[in-house]
């Protein structure tokens, strides 16, 4: 009689790729992300209460996605050198004295100085997270695993933003942020006694020998090649409008922090829905149609905000309801863009070419939110739309050139 139950429950297991690290590592992402999502969204509004202007802002954003590459690299190599659960862990507490120094952060300098170690977390922690479902899952069940691994990192911003937004409405912007913060450090503190205590190391075989970025890069298969144009692009889009997006909607448009939380929320319901139905027919149908429909998105969300002045008797509410659901469909063909890097990463050094693409992504796209204070000088549409421009043109180059199927 108790047999039925639990084998419902490995049927459902099997089925949505919960290996036991994998589990471990979707409840160390749903932890740390409560807990950033808290603020994440509202640091644009932080620094502007700190007396900074435009250049800080987006400075941030731009010093963020150049962390953002730069770390990718060293994250994969020591993925592969220390073992995952290790190289998860160091970077948990490397996150951990970045949020103690936001806490006592009085100054955008020291801030910023902070950011340094909270990235070791979101960005050194990508090519592991690639790697513990790569070595984890099959391949042609890889797609459904990036599915459950998006929809759970993804979780906290529904519920995250929202209560963020309403810290900062209740006990103002410094104090309600410097709140959301003490609630991620102890987060974090319990991911990561979780992953210390109940991650299964496989025994390390002798850690592959570094190849150099160069030469990594240049054994690139020739799909990732073409699906890495196609990203930086996309990725370009996404940024330019980053470091200004909430002080647009909140100051230009007059939407309050609280309401914009909730957008956020809105867009990450929206991607929630899409995973597992949209991961199960790539399966089925193939990658490509996916990976193209998300970058057609990431055309479509700053296109709303770049023709918002040609249709005045628009609501503001009505308008970024629709950006940021744009916003949420962006993320359609994620978990197939992540299973088609994957596969093309190989198996012996899946860590280094991880972060080989991630930091060639990166640096590429980490000026974008600089140009794009640049462009806000002149006018908002400006930013806009010269990122909706740059979203096409990478949808079109995935049409024409992407890998629309793995072929290894």
């Amino acid at each position: 009689m108790n047999e039925a139950p639990a084998s419902r429950v490995s049927r459902l297991r099997a089925f949505f790729g919960l290996k036991r690290n994998i589990s471990v590592l979707l409840v160390a992402l749903v932890l740390l992300g409560l807990g950033e999502e808290l603020w994440s969204s509202f640091v644009p509004k932080y620094l502007e209460a700190l007396g900074t202007g435009v250049f800080v802002w987006t400075g941030y954003q731009a010093l963020k996605d150049l962390l953002d590459a730069i770390y990718q690299y060293p994250g994969g190599i020591l993925a592969d050198r220390l073992g995952q659960r290790r190289a998860l862990v160091l970077f948990n507490l490397l996150a951990i004295l970045g949020y103690i120094l936001y806490l006592v952060s009085r100054h955008w300098s020291l801030f910023l100085v902070g950011t340094l170690f909270v990235a070791a977390w979101s960005s050194m922690s990508l090519p592991a997270t690639f790697s513990v479902i790569g070595d984890n899952l099959a391949q042609r069940r890889r797609t459904i695993g990036f599915s459950v691994q998006s929809i759970l990192k993804r979780v906290p911003i529904v519920i995250a933003p929202a209560v963020g937004g309403w810290l900062l409405l209740h006990y103002g912007v410094i104090q309600g942020f410097h709140l959301g913060v003490l609630v991620t450090i102890a987060l974090a503190a319990g991911a990561l006694v979780f992953q210390q205590r109940f991650y299964r190391e496989k025994p390390l075989a002798r850690p592959p020998r570094p190849q150099g970025i160069g030469r990594t890069f240049r054994a690139f298969h020739p799909g990732l090649k073409r699906l890495l144009v196609s990203d930086i692009l996309a990725r370009l889009a996404e940024g330019l409008p980053a470091g200004v997006l909430v002080v647009y909607a909140t100051t230009n448009l007059g939407a309050t922090a609280a309401f914009v939380g909730s957008l956020r929320g809105l867009q990450m319901l929206t991607a929630i829905l899409l995973y597992i139905p949209a991961g199960k027919l790539a399966e089925r149908w193939g990658q490509g149609l996916f990976i193209a429909l998300t970058f057609g998105f990431f055309t479509l969300f700053p296109l709303t905000f770049a023709a918002y002045p040609l249709f005045p008797g628009l609501s503001v509410a009505l308008v970024l309801v629709i950006a940021f659901l744009f916003a949420g469909l962006r993320e359609i063909g994620e978990p197939a863009r992540k299973a088609m890097i994957v596969d093309l990463a190989g198996e012996t050094q899946r860590g280094e070419v991880v972060g080989v693409y991630y930091l060639v992504r990166g640096l590429s796209v980490a000026g974008g939110p600089l140009l794009g204070g640049v462009l806000w000088n002149l006018s908002p549409q400006w930013t806009f739309g010269a990122a909706a421009a740059l979203g096409l043109a990478g949808m079109l180059w995935y049409i024409w050139r992407g890998p629309k199927d793995v072929e290894v």
